[in-house]
């Protein structure tokens, strides 16, 4: 998922995203333990979506500290 589609969400929507994509991540890494991923990138590109969805709500929470 790109950062300009997960800046356009709403914070409620990413938060609800996060734990969807934090529970299909755990998901892919057990599986991925029994027997191989066809595909093995696809748990990076997970992990790498939940530190975007991360850092745009960290981002959103120090932007309503400052004000």
């Amino acid at each position: 998922m790109k950062q300009s589609v997960i800046k356009e969400m709403a914070t409620n929507e990413l938060e609800a995203l996060l734990e969807t994509e934090k529970a299909r991540l755990e998901k892919m890494k057990v599986n991925h333990m029994v027997s191989p991923l066809e595909n093995p990138n696809q748990i990076t590109f997970t992990r790498k979506t939940v530190a975007r969805i991360n850092t745009e709500l960290r981002s959103r929470e120090l932007i309503e500290a400052q004000n």
